[in-house]
């Protein structure tokens, strides 16, 4: 196509250059149309990468040092900046500045085996990996010993001295800086291999399960962080909206310094309210002379909040019954497990019991060969309890408490007296939200979801998340 042609050709000159971050520091770079759905980018992202189930992963933007997760029926003209959507093409092979986006973890999960696909969770492992990084949980310093060596198994293989021992891989790459700084390249260095060699016969995928798994016991690792203000008048945010695995955390900004004031798992959540900038929550049980009033700084940003939030509490909630059936079967393997080594052990007692006995009556029978002792590692992990002073009182949910579904509504004419989701109702499928308008997100009755049908698992204990889990309720 000569230069004439191309520039007499609409189709051509809407063609732009967008860079992907990939979690594990891979880019992609793609030639998409300016009027592409952020959708249509998605699922091109996951043919690239050969990656099956999707569900959990969006792409992202930052603004003000914060991901602001594209909604996949948008264009992507509405993330782009204006220059890059301004400007033409000057050439098949020439593009301006291409439009970065990340392609990384929308919403956590408790269990690696909730994530069927092993290319999903091997991405989801690489954005755990670079959350850790960032983690402060300074009284579990020893959890970051045990997931550095997981991910050297998984990313290395097997111990090897002849190859591993020494620097063979930078402390930066698994540790926070804090836990570098305070105990030292050279201590790591000395100390991680023999971590790493206890993992010895584990699989890729088996230490990529052990990982997620450890993660989802540091309080800032599965965790979206977002700004809030105290008031309207306030310049620089004073609080942190923290969205966790289980619920909402809002801390108090000391400097650099995060300090937890409240931390609301999902079923204390008696409603939030986004009415333009305000953000108000509830707290379930409560009168509402105790609910707690913040500011978002624009209704766009409250709008992705409510998604983000909405989502998260359905997925979670969807996912519990499940989780309690993997759970299951893990404890069923454990104990299987057990009982072969506790026979294997007695099996090698009673062989060295006959042998010595064959010592004994002088038997000129040749020694006997004991069979290896089936030797089991395993490492148990428990969440750290939150420190003394903070305010949670009643907001934290008993050990054995009920779910219960959110559902979200607006407050125009919309009849919500039916309605069991958590999506936002409006009076058209495509209305649009007004800055102004009230959206509430409330908790329904108590339902008993461990009588949800159980969902079948595969032989390796993992499910399909299905976008039925992001955009249902529980009940329906």
């Amino acid at each position: 196509m000569n230069k004439l042609n191309f520039h007499n050709n609409k189709t051509m000159q809407d063609r732009r250059c967008v860079c992907v971050f990939l979690p594990n520091d891979d880019t992609l770079n793609i030639i998409i149309n300016v009027k592409t759905l952020c959708q249509e980018l998605l699922v091109q992202v996951c043919d690239l990468l050969r990656l099956k189930d999707c569900h959990l992963f969006g792409l992202s933007i930052i603004q003000n040092n914060e991901h602001i997760y594209m909604e996949l029926d948008q264009k992507l003209s509405k993330y782009c900046p204006k220059e890059w959507k301004r400007e033409a093409s000057k050439g098949i092979d020439q593009f301006g500045p291409p439009m970065i986006i990340h392609f990384r973890a929308q919403y956590y999960v408790e269990n690696g085996r909730l994530i069927s696909d092993r290319v999903a969770r091997y991405y989801y492992y690489w954005h755990l990996r670079k959350q850790v990084l960032l983690s402060q949980c300074i009284q579990r310093e020893e959890a970051y010993f045990l997931l550095a060596a997981f991910a050297l198994q998984a990313d290395l293989g097997n111990f090897k001295r002849n190859k591993h021992f020494g620097k063979n891989f930078e402390p930066e790459a698994y540790f926070p800086q804090w836990v570098v700084a305070k105990r030292g390249r050279e201590y790591i260095l000395r100390h991680i291999p023999n971590m790493h060699k206890d993992q010895f016969a584990l699989t890729a995928s088996e230490a990529h399960l052990k990982f997620i798994k450890e993660c989802a016991q540091l309080d800032d690792v599965t965790v979206h962080y977002y700004r809030l203000y105290k008031d309207k008048k306030e310049v620089e945010a004073s609080l942190t909206l923290g969205l966790t695995l289980r619920g909402i955390q809002i801390f108090q900004n000391v400097g650099s310094v995060r300090q937890l004031l409240y931390d609301f798992p999902w079923n204390n959540v008696g409603k939030l309210v986004f009415v333009g900038k305000k953000f108000e929550i509830l707290p379930d049980g409560l009168p509402s002379a105790r609910k707690l009033i913040y500011y978002t700084g624009c209704p766009v940003r409250s709008r992705h909040l409510l998604q983000l939030l909405s989502n998260s509490h359905r997925l979670y909630m969807n996912l519990q019954p499940v989780l309690k059936q993997v759970r299951r079967l893990e404890e069923n393997e454990e104990k299987k497990q057990y009982r072969e080594s506790y026979i294997s052990d007695a099996l090698e007692l009673d062989m060295e019991h006959l042998d010595k006995r064959s010592r004994a009556s002088g038997s000129s029978a040749g020694s006997m060969s004991h069979p290896n002792r089936l030797s089991r590692h395993s490492t148990t992990s428990h969440g750290s309890s939150h420190t003394s002073g903070i305010e949670t009182g009643s907001f934290r949910a008993p050990g054995q408490a009920p779910h219960r579904p959110l559902r979200t509504c607006s407050s125009s004419t919309t009849s919500h007296g039916s309605s069991h989701t958590s999506g936002i109702e409006s009076s058209g499928k495509d209305r649009i939200l007004d800055d102004d308008d009230e959206i509430e997100m409330l908790v329904d009755d108590p339902k008993d979801y461990e009588e949800l049908h159980e969902v079948a698992l595969e032989q390796e204990l993992c499910i399909h998340i299905t976008e039925d889990m992001l955009t249902m309720s529980p009940d329906q």
